[in-house]
């Protein structure tokens, strides 16, 4: 008899999952998404400032999939889990389980403003840095035809909510497209180019990292030009002003919200599965608390089991990955009566990119700078993307960039309404 594995999610966590149980005999397998695709996070602002196509982090899961005739692709949005009928309830129908694995990640949190929610940008999918594109575009085609000094100031002035790696990493791009490439393509903006604002609300940038990532960031940054804001928070974003904690304001037409994540919110699951940020909690084999047969993993997880990571692992593509592997080789176990085994993270280090040949390494045995880190950082983002030929496209995208400080990208395109 056959036993479904339903997988809700195809992020990082959700496709190394599959890829484990991929060929495993008497399962069934169907991972569910809202999208017909995987992509890679970590480079959504690349696609952003239109340094790199969207279809280089891209891949569909369908063809992911060829040739694995136990998985099966689901298209649809989780809505509720039914753990009495054990199905879940998507946008396009309902589906039975043997066993659940809950693996959508995180959303954008606001934190409660409905004004940021409804006019800063934020960058966390696929669509969103594809909208983030256009809008930094089009504003600096209005820009061109404004005469207005404090309109035009509005238009290209940028600020960045958030002193993490997302958030340094797109100061530092578009430190370098304000640089090498709005000076070219916009000779009538040369005595006009707008400030880049990077606020976080720590008190040093890539909170997490260590020390010396952390000075050399705010360094490489200050030569950039960008005007860093440490120790202050965005409290409101209303016609065109970002406004700070301090009482600072800031005009603006681009907020870009980098400065949170919380749990996706999932329907059919009590209250006291919950912890921090909206994560659910988990025992040592990513088992949801008081439920049998639904399983967590990925960053929707909340485990403390981990002696080295107490108050719950950092939400990180390694934490999903390795989530996903342990528990496609327990699930086996446990069908099979044989005991799981308890998950522990193996911590690869963290790294983040600040400009065109600097970047910042932290790994278990000790950090580094500079050039050779930047290069760290190009090879290891190119590893974990799927299919040989997003590769390979990705490699040469980034060689011809890198090389001519002017990738051909720069494409105001809209999809049709209702598409």
């Amino acid at each position: 008899m056959m036993t479904r594995i339903v997988i809700a999610g195809g992020g990082f966590a959700g496709i190394n999952l599959a890829k484990g149980l991929a060929g495993k005999k008497d399962v069934e397998v169907v991972l569910v998404d809202k999208n017909n695709y995987h992509f890679f996070p970590p480079l959504l602002y690349q696609v952003a400032t239109a340094f790199i196509e969207a279809s280089n982090i891209t891949y569909p899961f369908r063809k992911m999939f060829q040739g694995k005739q136990n998985v099966r692709f689901y298209y649809g949005t989780l809505l509720r889990v039914d753990d009495e009928e054990k199905q879940i309830i998507t946008d396009s129908g309902r589906l039975d389980y043997d066993y659940l694995v809950l693996a959508m990640g995180t959303e954008t949190n606001f934190y409660g403003l409905e004004t940021l929610k409804k006019n800063a940008l934020p960058i966390k999918t696929i669509d969103d840095a594809l909208h983030l594109r256009n809008h930094l575009l089009v504003n600096m085609e209005k820009a061109v035809k404004s005469t207005d000094l404090q309109e035009r100031a509005t238009l290209l002035n940028l600020v960045i909510a958030g002193g993490g790696p997302t958030g340094v990493e797109l100061a530092g791009m578009a430190g370098e497209m304000s640089k090498h490439i709005v000076r070219k393509d916009y000779p009538e903006l040369v005595e006009a180019a707008g400030n880049i604002y990077l606020v976080g609300s720590g008190d040093r940038l890539l909170g997490p990292m260590s020390p010396k990532a952390q000075q050399e960031s705010y360094k490489q940054l200050l030569k950039l030009g960008v005007q860093i804001k440490l120790g202050v928070a965005v409290k409101d974003y209303i016609d065109n002003e970002v406004i700070l904690s301090n009482g600072e304001k800031i005009s603006s037409c681009s907020l870009i919200w980098a400065s949170g994540v919380v749990a996706a919110n999932l329907p059919g699951l009590p209250d006291e599965c919950k912890g921090r940020g909206g994560r659910l909690k988990v025992d040592a084999y990513n088992r949801i608390a008081g439920i049998d047969r639904i399983f967590a993993i990925g960053d929707i997880c909340y485990q403390t089991t981990d002696k080295n990571y107490p108050d719950g692992h950092p939400q990180l593509a390694q934490v999903a990955i390795q989530q996903g592997k342990l528990l496609a080789a327990n699930l086996i176990n446990c069908m099979l009566g044989k005991e799981m085994k308890p998950f522990k993270y193996m911590n690869k280090g963290s790294m983040a990119i600040i400009t065109k040949y600097q970047a910042v390494v932290d790994l278990p045995f000790g950090s580094f700078k500079g050039y050779f880190a930047w290069l760290t950082w190009l090879f290891v983002h190119i590893i974990p993307i799927a299919g040989f030929r997003n590769k390979a496209k990705l490699a040469y995208n980034w060689f011809w960039s890198f090389l001519t400080n002017d990738p051909n990208l720069r494409l105001i395109i809209r999809a049709k309404k209702g598409s």
